[in-house]
C-alpha cells in the first residue's frame, strides 16, 4: 500500500491517491485563478475535500512570495487546507501553521518538500497518518488532529513549550508567599494571576490590542514587561498588579496612569474585577513571562488549557476531586452524535436544495442560535469551549453559505453588523465546578476560544466583532454540582443541551460524604455499587422531569456491569429516556502528562431515540471506534431488548448447578502450605495424611502450586499427637481470637476447620473469578474432590464434564463480557449476576450428551499441552488441536440457542441470549 501511496504521489495522481487511496472524499470547490504581478495567471485546484478539509494543486513552483500570495486566495474558501506545489521533479506541500521565532510571532506554512523518485519514509509516514478508515466516517477535527500531527510539527512544540512555561511560572509565583502563608488564599490568588496573564499572553496574539486609528497593536503585554518593568524583577509584582487594576478601570475614571498603561483598554467581564496583591517577586516571574510572550498562543486551543494547569496543581486535590482533563479527540466523542452531527447532516443537505435554501439556511442558523449548553462538571471547561468552537464554526459556514447565494464565492461581507448578527454568543454557555482553580481557567478560556473564532471570521470576511470592553460572558458557577440547583443555574428548555465528564469515582473510593450525597439523590439507603457519576444521572434527569431534552455523560465502565445496571437504568426507563448513541468501553485518555487512563464508556439519551440511534465498539481500549449497527441500544450498550439483570440465588437454568465461592480457611497463613513448607510437613506422618491441593485463581490459571491441610475428618487424637499440626492450630487459634471480628472469633475454638467450607464431594468445576478479557474462552477446570477450592475462586458440583462445557463456550463467555462486571478491563465472574442468570435452554438427552462430548475434548487437548492454562489461551497462542475442540464445543452449545450458523458474530449471540433471557425471566 504505501508503495502505491508514493507512486501516485509522484505521478501527481493526487486525486486518485486522496480519493481511493486515503479515502478522502471528492473536490467540491471550482478552480481558483490568481493574477500574478507579471501578469501571468496560476491555477490552484481543488483535488479532494473531507467536511471542509480541502487538498488544492498548484503545477508549479513559483517561489514563497506567489506561494503565500495563492494560500491567500485559497484561504478565503478553505480555512483548512493542503496545497500542494508541483513541477514534476519535487513538490511543496503546505499546510497553515504559526510558529515563535525570538521575541515575537512569525506566521508562515509548515513545508514538507518531498523530490520525486526518492523514497522517502517521512513523507510515507505523512501520508499514512492522514489516511481514513475505509468503513466509516471520521469526524472533521479527528482529521484536521491527523492532518497536524502530521504537518504541524510547529504547533504541537509550541503547545508543549507553552505548558512547561505555565508550570514556571506557578513556580515563580508560588515562591513569592511566605513559609506558613494561607494555602487556601495562596491558591486562588494564583490561578487568579496565572488566567489573567493567559488572557494578556492571548490578546498579544490575536489582535485584541487596538490604536485609538483602529489598527493592531502586537504584544502589548510583552512590551509592557520588558519595557516597563526592572529587568531585576524587583519592581514586577508591582506594574502587574498596577495593570490588573487598569484593566477593570472603564477610560472615563483613569487618570494618571504610570508609564506603559495607557494604551490597555477596559476589559471589563469579571476577569480582572477582584482586587489581588501579588506578594514581591523576583526575575524568575518576570523571565517567565517573557518566555512564554513567545510562544505564539493564537495556535492554542483553550481546550487544552486543563491539562496545561494540571501539570503545577496539587496531585493530591486532583485524585480527592476526581479529576481527568481530556483530550478534544475525546470530547468530541460525546458532543457530535448527541448534536453536532445532526446539525452539519442538515447543513449539508441544505446545500443540496435547489430551492428554499436561503430561508432553510436562516432556519438551521436560527436553531444553533437557540441552543443553551451546560457542563454541570465542567473543570476547566473543555466541553463548553469546544461545544463554542464547534458551533461557531458551523455558524460561520452558515454566513458563508448565505453571502455566497448574495454575491457570489468572491463575497466577502453581510450587510448586517458582525456583533449583532452572531447568534452563538458567550452567554448562551453555563458549566458547574466544584473548585475555583478550574472554574477561572475556564471563564477564561471561554473569551479566548470567542477571539480564535473572531480570527476565523475575519479571515473569511475580512471583519470580526469588538469584543472589549467585554459585554457577553459563559456562566460557570462555582459549587457542588449535586447540591446545585441546576434550574438556578440555566433555565430547562427543548434547546438545552447537558454534556460532560463528572468525576470518575468508583463505589471503593468515593468519600463517606459522597456516599451520603448518593443516597440523598437515589433516596435510598443501600446504593451498592453505584459510582459517584450516577449522581449525575439522576440530576439530569431531575432537570429534565417533563421536557424533551438531550444529555450525555462520561462514566466509568462500571455502570454498565453487574450489579449497578438494573438499579440505574430502570430508573432511566420509568422516566422515558432512551439511548441515543453509546460508546463502548475505551481508554479515557488526558492530555496531561502522566496522567492514569481510565476505562470508560459515553451514553447519550433523548426521549425519541428508536431511530437513527448509534453504537460504537472499540477492538481495544486505545483503539478507534468502529460503528456498529444497532437498531435499539440497551443498558449493556448491546443492539437488543430493554433487559435488566438482577441478582438471583439460583440459577434460571435448570440444567446448570449453584456455584459458590470456595472455602476460606481464615487462618492466618497456618493452615496453608507453600511450596518452601511442603517437604517439611510431609515428614510428618500425621499431618502428610491431611495434605491437599489448594487451588485459588492464580493456581488454576498459571499452574502455581499450594496446598492446604485439609482436617474436616481428622480425629482428635491425630490433632493432639501430630507436632506440625499442633503447632498450626495454635497459630490458627490466636489468629481467630485476636481478630476485631466477632464472626471470626467465634470460630478460634475450631482452629482445624476452615470458616467456611463449600468444598463438594463430587468432581467440581473450578472458576477464577478474574479472567483477562483478550481470551476468547472462560478458563475454567475441572478437579477430583481430593482438590480444595479456595474462596479466590468459585466451585460448583460438575460430576458429568455438562458445567464446564457450559462455561467454556463462546456463548458463555459472550455473555460474561455483555452484563457481567469488570475489574478494570478484566472479567469479573459472579455468580449472582453472571452465572445464575445465564439463559441456557433447558437441555435434552442428545443436547447434553454432544455438550460433554465436546468437553471432553478440549480437556484432552489441555492434558497434551504442557503449559498453564494462561498460556494455552493465551490471544494468538492456542493450538490448533485446543481450538478445534472448543469450535465443536461452540457448534453445539450455539445450536441450543437456536443458531444454525458457523462462527455466529459477538452481535448475534448477543441478540439470542437476550432473546432467550427475556422468554425466560418473564412470569409464567
Amino acid at each position: 500500500m504505501t508503495d502505491s501511496l508514493l507512486a501516485k504521489a509522484d505521478d501527481e495522481r493526487f486525486s486518485d491517491l486522496f480519493r481511493f487511496d486515503l479515502f478522502w472524499h471528492s473536490p467540491d470547490q471550482p478552480p481558483i485563478l490568481t493574477e500574478l504581478e507579471n501578469g501571468h495567471t496560476i491555477t490552484a485546484t481543488n483535488v479532494s475535500s473531507y467536511k471542509g478539509v480541502r487538498v488544492w494543486e498548484v503545477p508549479a513552483l513559483p517561489g514563497s512570495a506567489v506561494e503565500a500570495q495563492l494560500d491567500q486566495a485559497i484561504a478565503k474558501s478553505s480555512t483548512n487546507r493542503l496545497v500542494i506545489f508541483h513541477d514534476g521533479e519535487k513538490q511543496v506541500w503546505r499546510w497553515p501553521s504559526r510558529i515563535s521565532k525570538g521575541g515575537g510571532v512569525t506566521s508562515r506554512p509548515a513545508r514538507h518538500v518531498h523530490h520525486v523518485g526518492n523514497p522517502d519514509p517521512r513523507f510515507l509516514a505523512k501520508l499514512d497518518a492522514i489516511r481514513l478508515p475505509n468503513d466509516s466516517l471520521v469526524d472533521v477535527n479527528d482529521l484536521l488532529s491527523r492532518v497536524r500531527a502530521a504537518f504541524d510539527v510547529e504547533t504541537k512544540n509550541e503547545t508543549k513549550r507553552a505548558s512547561k512555561l505555565m508550570a514556571q511560572m506557578y513556580a515563580a509565583v508560588e515562591k513569592g508567599y511566605l513559609a506558613g502563608s494561607n494555602r487556601k488564599k495562596r491558591d486562588h490568588e494564583i490561578s487568579v494571576t496565572l488566567a489573567r496573564v493567559l488572557f494578556l499572553l492571548f490578546g498579544d496574539d490575536t489582535e485584541m490590542w487596538k490604536a485609538p486609528s483602529g489598527e493592531p497593536v502586537p504584544d502589548l503585554f510583552q512590551d509592557f514587561v520588558k519595557d516597563h518593568t526592572a529587568r531585576d524583577g524587583s519592581d514586577i509584582a508591582q506594574r502587574v498588579n498596577e495593570l490588573f487594576e487598569v484593566l477593570d478601570t472603564p477610560d472615563a475614571k483613569r487618570g494618571g496612569l504610570a508609564a506603559g498603561l495607557g494604551a490597555f483598554p477596559y476589559v471589563n467581564g469579571g476577569i480582572f474585577q477582584e482586587r489581588i496583591t501579588l506578594p514581591t517577586l523576583d526575575s524568575d516571574f518576570r523571565d517567565a513571562v517573557l518566555a512564554a510572550s513567545a510562544v505564539d498562543w493564537s495556535t492554542i486551543s483553550p481546550a487544552i488549557f486543563g491539562s496545561m494547569f494540571q501539570s503545577v496543581r496539587d496531585a493530591q486535590t486532583r485524585r480527592e476531586l476526581g479529576e481527568h482533563y481530556t483530550s478534544e479527540a475525546n470530547i468530541l466523542k460525546t458532543l457530535n452524535p448527541l448534536f453536532l452531527d445532526e446539525l452539519r447532516a442538515e447543513f449539508d443537505h441544505i446545500l443540496t436544495l435547489q430551492k428554499g435554501r436561503r430561508q432553510k439556511l436562516n432556519d438551521l442558523w436560527k436553531r444553533i442560535g437557540d441552543i443553551r449548553y451546560m457542563d454541570p462538571a465542567c473543570g476547566c471547561g473543555n466541553f463548553i469551549i469546544v461545544a463554542y468552537r464547534e458551533l461557531r464554526d458551523l455558524e460561520l459556514r452558515i454566513m458563508d453559505a448565505l453571502a455566497t447565494l448574495t454575491d457570489g464565492m468572491q463575497a466577502v461581507a453581510l450587510t448586517a453588523d458582525w456583533t449583532h448578527t452572531l447568534k452563538v454568543t458567550l452567554d448562551h454557555f453555563y458549566g458547574i465546578e466544584i473548585d475555583e482553580w478550574p472554574a477561572r481557567i475556564a471563564e477564561t478560556a471561554m473569551f479566548l476560544i470567542d477571539r480564535q473564532c473572531d480570527l476565523k471570521m475575519k479571515e473569511r470576511f475580512g471583519v470580526a466583532p469588538e469584543r472589549l470592553p467585554i459585554q457577553r460572558a459563559a456562566t460557570v458557577v462555582v459549587g457542588n454540582a449535586l447540591q446545585t440547583d441546576w434550574q438556578q443555574v440555566c433555565q430547562a428548555s427543548q434547546t438545552v443541551v447537558i454534556a460532560g465528564n463528572p468525576p470518575f469515582l468508583g463505589h471503593n473510593t468515593r468519600t463517606a460524604e459522597q456516599s451520603q450525597e448518593l443516597r440523598r439523590l437515589w433516596k435510598r439507603d443501600d446504593i451498592g455499587r453505584l459510582d459517584y457519576v450516577t449522581g449525575w444521572y439522576v440530576k439530569a434527569m431531575q432537570y429534565f422531569a417533563g421536557i424533551e431534552g438531550r444529555w450525555a455523560l462520561v462514566s466509568t465502565n462500571s455502570i454498565v456491569q453487574g450489579e449497578p445496571v438494573a438499579t440505574l437504568f430502570e430508573a432511566v426507563y420509568s422516566r422515558g429516556w432512551k439511548i441515543r448513541f453509546a460508546h463502548r468501553t475505551f481508554a479515557w485518555e488526558s492530555e496531561a502528562a502522566g496522567a492514569a487512563t481510565v476505562h470508560c464508556v459515553i451514553i447519550g439519551f433523548e426521549r425519541a431515540a428508536e431511530s437513527g440511534c448509534q453504537l460504537f465498539d472499540y477492538e481495544r481500549p486505545d483503539s478507534r471506534p468502529n460503528e456498529l449497527s444497532a437498531r435499539h441500544i440497551n443498558a449493556y450498550l448491546c443492539d437488543g431488548p430493554d433487559v435488566l439483570v438482577e441478582q438471583r440465588r439460583q440459577p434460571m437454568a435448570p440444567d446448570l448447578r449453584s456455584a459458590s465461592f470456595g472455602s476460606r480457611p481464615n487462618d492466618g497463613g497456618a493452615l496453608i502450605v507453600t511450596p518452601e513448607e511442603y517437604a517439611m510437613i510431609s515428614e510428618d506422618q500425621i499431618a502428610a495424611q491431611y495434605l491437599r491441593r489448594f487451588v485459588g485463581s492464580r493456581e488454576l490459571l498459571h499452574g502455581q502450586e499450594r496446598w492446604c491441610l485439609w482436617l474436616v475428618d481428622a480425629p482428635m487424637a491425630h490433632l493432639s499427637q501430630s507436632p506440625v499440626l499442633r503447632e498450626r492450630l495454635l497459630q490458627c487459634r490466636q489468629h481467630r481470637a485476636s481478630s476485631k471480628r466477632k464472626a471470626t472469633r467465634e470460630w478460634a475454638d475450631r482452629p482445624h476447620l476452615f470458616d467456611f467450607n463449600s468444598q463438594p464431594s463430587t468432581a467440581f468445576l473450578c472458576v477464577p473469578s478474574v479472567v483477562s478479557e483478550q481470551r476468547d474462552y472462560f478458563t475454567a477446570k475441572r478437579f477430583g474432590p481430593e482438590v480444595v477450592a479456595s474462596n479466590l475462586a468459585y466451585s460448583l458440583a460438575d460430576d458429568d464434564g455438562l458445567q464446564f462445557g457450559v462455561i467454556s463456550s463462546s456463548m458463555f463467555i459472550t455473555w460474561q463480557r455483555t452484563i457481567g462486571g469488570r475489574l478494570e478491563s478484566r472479567l469479573r465472574f459472579t455468580n449472582t449476576i453472571v452465572w445464575n442468570n445465564f439463559p441456557l435452554p433447558r437441555l435434552d438427552r442428545q443436547q447434553k450428551r454432544k455438550i460433554i462430548e465436546a468437553t471432553a475434548g478440549i480437556e484432552e487437548a489441555r492434558r497434551e499441552d504442557p503449559r498453564s492454562l494462561a498460556e494455552q489461551y493465551e490471544p494468538g497462542m492456542m493450538r490448533e488441536g485446543l481450538r478445534v475442540a472448543h469450535e465443536t464445543l461452540d457448534k453445539a452449545v450455539d445450536r441450543v440457542f437456536g443458531l444454525r450458523q458457523d462462527k455466529p458474530s459477538e452481535q448475534e449471540r448477543q441478540a439470542a441470549l437476550f432473546e432467550q433471557y427475556t422468554r425466560m425471566s418473564e412470569p409464567h
